[in-house]
Order: structure tokens, then sequence, then C-alpha cells
């Protein structure tokens, strides 16, 4: 997560932080600052880990962070797309919960 908030050039007036809280297994990227008179926040990335599954609850990058875990070699059966429905997830090639 750490790696796509470095790399994200998404407006020099609004930050890009990461929350992370390994007691409880869940991280968190997202965007803050201000557009002129208007404020910005907002959820980028969103994952828990429950359980022996990694829970994606938001997922706002172009490539998608379930194709970055993959990559990394987490297994697809151990990512639950968490901002899918229970009935669509059953239509993916991830685990559905």
């Amino acid at each position: 997560m750490r790696k796509y908030s470095e790399d994200d050039g998404y407006d020099s007036e609004i930050e890009t932080q990461t929350a992370i809280d390994i007691q409880s297994d869940r991280y968190m990227m997202f965007h803050i600052g201000w557009r002129g008179e208007r404020r910005v926040f907002g959820c980028v990335i969103y994952i828990e880990i429950k359980g022996d599954k990694i829970w994606i609850q938001r997922d706002g990058i172009e490539d998608g962070i379930a194709n970055a875990l993959i990559e990394a070699g987490v297994p697809k059966s151990d990512i639950v797309l968490g901002y899918r429905s229970p009935y669509m997830r059953q239509f993916t090639e991830l685990a559905v919960g």
C-alpha cells in the first residue's frame, strides 16, 4: 500500500496517506486535502484480514489491488472482494467469503 501512496501523483494540493493497524489487521490508503475551497477526503484502498482471508473492502486503483496481491504470490483462494455482493462473488475467480 505504501508503494501506491508514494507513486501517486494525484494532486500537489492533496496528500495521499496510509493508515495501518497491524493489531487489528486493517489497512487503508486515502486522499486528504483541499481543492480551492472544496475539502477532499476519500478512501482509495481499504483491506482487512479476517481469519485466513484478505478482504478488499475498497479498491480504487486502476489495476486493482487484488491483481497486485496475486502477482505478489497470494493465492486467489485467499482474496475476497468484499465490495462485491455475496451473490456476485461466486462469479469471480477469488474466494467468496
